[in-house]
């Protein structure tokens, strides 16, 4: 018996599939031997070229190698084990600590994905002309920060990096590609970018897709497992709807196909910057709403929870605190009111504007109320500060609240003794010494040496910052913040002693019969505090 004819279209996956799908129309007596069944493999693949585009691993290569490029790959490395993944970037140290046992940025879960894939199917390497060349699909996450001089300095992104990262695509592709926007970058920008790489394509095809990043820090390796929503932009041409296809099986490979949208470019790019904006503005809100509570005796805790349980409004992002940061909110909030600018809408980029001005007012706002209970002066005392990142379960301290707050104590001549669990002393240092908007410069463009701010220590123990200090200032969540004994903390601290709580982490009715007066945002005031109004 000869093998029986079929529809090859009917065949979707591998070379091992293919022959086990023979093999099965065959008795056992008259089953071919593998290489017999491989010759017909081949010949099955060299009359039908979309099985050969099949039997093609993919290569994916991402340019950047940090918060954003770095999870997401490995998450795709771990999902797509069919796909090869590189990530590349041109900084020396970040590639040689992603290739050892301590990763260059910190997010739960994290390590194990990288593990799992690191060397199989997921590579990192300085050499990025190399893997961009070889690569079918090109993710830039580049940094796309605040122009600090020329049109649009202080709103504007400077998309300098990702320029030259076109720039270079164009250069060394020999080959037809993808290329995916991953960095959060102005509406238009894919134009511009398809301008660059169409002028410099030398024949090549290039289609340019928007898959803007949605990930949460602290979060990010769950939000990559299980998306809200994977959002795919591209061209409404035959070129992008197939580049959108493409795109979309990749994430099809763990993504439910509901949850992966597909838009025009202009729709992703535009709802990035709205998603970010959205968030932030919720923030400002109940900011604003906390210095109300605390001017009329209300607690912020039980409006928020009250409001929230509204189904319209929902309850996320409606927690009080010292402000808002992260690499996000308020660059892409900036962006966003340049834009508006530029197509005429004054009244449209005025309304963003304010949800900035409330975050820098609450920061602002919470300085002036440390200083003014401390008998309206900090100087030469000294002040712990209970964690430096942005939000707990990070590292990042990029637009972290605790710089300002921190550089207005610093202003005021405070002593600051610093902790945060994964915070550097040399970051901090950089940060509390670097000017606004260099944080988003690639690493090696930022002073190695930081100048070091006399007045500040940083600690490895919260129970050394706080010893001897005349207040304690909690400006990150973390967990272990919630259990210290304070008891313990406040025997070892000048008297009267203070706890200035910028997130409404700890019982502040437990640690006023410790004896501490606590100032916690939007709650009612300590009758101390009532007596000591602040200026704002």
């Amino acid at each position: 018996m000869g093998v029986p004819a079929f529809n090859v279209s009917y065949c979707k996956q591998t070379n091992k599939q293919l022959i086990s799908f023979i093999s099965s129309t065959h008795t056992y007596s008259d089953r071919r031997s593998n290489s017999e069944l491989k010759f017909r493999l081949d010949l099955i693949l060299i009359q039908n070229p979309v099985l050969q585009e099949r039997e093609k691993m993919v290569k994916i290569c991402c340019i950047g190698a940090g918060y954003v490029g770095g999870p997401t790959m490995a998450v795709i490395a771990l999902k797509c084990p069919d796909i090869e993944v590189a990530v590349v970037d041109i900084s020396v140290p970040r590639i040689t600590a992603w290739n050892s046992d301590q990763l260059p940025i910190y997010e739960p879960g994290l390590d194990d994905v990288v593990k799992q894939c690191r060397g199989k199917n997921l590579f990192f390497s300085t050499d990025v002309e190399k893997h961009v060349c070889e690569a079918d699909i090109v993710f830039v996450s580049v940094n796309t920060p605040t122009k600090t001089r020329g049109l649009g300095a202080g709103k504007a992104a400077d998309l300098t990096y990702w320029e030259s990262a076109a720039r270079m695509i164009a250069d060394v592709s020999k080959s037809d590609k993808i290329v995916v926007e991953k960095s959060t970058v102005p509406v238009k920008t894919a134009e511009a970018i398809e301008k660059i790489l169409t002028h410099n394509s030398k024949g090549i095809n290039f289609q340019i897709l928007s898959n803007p990043e949605f990930l949460a820090e602290g979060t990010a390796i769950e939000d990559l497992f299980k998306p809200d929503r994977v959002l795919i932009g591209g061209r409404e041409t035959p070129g992008g709807q197939k580049a959108i296809k493409a795109l979309k099986d990749v994430y099809a490979h763990w993504v439910p196909e509901e949850n992966i949208i597909t838009t025009n470019l202009w729709s992703a790019e535009l709802s990035k910057l709205a998603a970010n904006a959205f968030l932030a503005q919720r923030i400002s809100s109940v900011n604003a709403m906390s210095a109300l509570c605390e001017a009329t005796g209300a607690n912020v805790s039980q409006v928020s929870y009250a409001v929230g349980k509204d189904t319209r409004i929902g309850s996320k992002f409606l927690n009080a605190s010292v402000g808002f940061g992260g690499s996000c909110f308020q660059k892409d909030i900036l962006n966003l009111v340049y834009i508006c600018e530029c197509n005429g809408l004054p009244e449209v980029a005025e309304y963003w504007k304010q949800v900035i001005k409330i975050n820098d007012y609450q920061k602002t706002r919470f300085v002036n109320r440390v200083v003014a209970s401390m008998f309206n002066t900090v100087s030469n005392k000294k002040i712990a500060i209970l964690g430096f990142a942005f939000k707990k379960d990070t590292g990042d301290t990029r637009e972290t609240p605790a710089i300002d707050v921190c550089k207005g104590l610093l202003g005021d001549k405070a002593l600051l003794s610093i902790y945060d669990p994964q915070v550097t002393e040399d970051q901090i240092q950089r940060d509390l010494s670097m000017k606004k908007f260099d944080w988003d410069h690639p690493l090696h463009l930022q002073p190695m040496s930081p100048t070091t701010v006399k007045q500040v220590g940083v600690v490895w123990d919260a129970y050394e910052a706080t010893k001897d200090a005349h207040g304690v200032c909690i400006l990150t969540e973390w967990d272990e913040f919630k259990t210290l004994d304070f008891q313990r903390i406040y025997d070892n601290m000048q008297k009267p002693a203070f706890v200035f709580d910028g997130r409404n982490v700890v019982d502040s009715e437990k640690l006023r019969e410790i004896g501490f007066i606590v100032y916690s945002i939007g709650k009612p005031l300590d009758a101390w505090l009532k007596d000591m109004p602040a200026l704002v």
